[in-house]
């Protein structure tokens, strides 16, 4: 647990802890679920249409299936901060993230003005 107190009441980290258990459930729901982000590769025959047919309905399932993983991979990192008393730090400048800003993008990591310098230096 981080030395360093939280700027935010317990209940507040609770609820932001249920909004991303829950966020994190409905992921690996699609994740695991849903035959169009599944990762495996679909099986509709043996002819040339067919096969034509898999691989562009896995390639087009491709993008959806990496933006939710990510997501996941945001929410589990965002769970991590949470249990070492580091949620709603900013990571670059090291003050509360604006509670606004929380409950909009539970996942964030860094307050407005970090992200805006970062998004100008790209």
């Amino acid at each position: 647990m981080s030395s360093k107190k939280s700027p935010f009441s317990k209940e507040f980290l609770a609820q932001c802890k249920e909004q991303l258990l829950k966020e994190r459930a409905k992921i690996t729901g699609e994740l695991t679920n849903n035959p169009d982000v599944s990762g495996q590769f679909p099986e509709y025959g043996d002819n040339l249409e067919d096969n034509a047919q898999e691989v562009t309905d896995f390639l087009s399932s491709k993008p959806l299936e990496m933006e939710l993983e990510k997501t996941l991979r945001d929410i589990d990192s965002s769970l991590r901060r949470l249990e070492d008393g580091k949620y709603g730090i900013c990571k670059y400048c090291d003050k509360p993230i604006d509670e606004k800003r929380i409950m909009a993008r539970p996942t964030s990591s860094s307050c407005v003005s970090c992200k805006k310098t970062l998004l100008d230096e790209i």
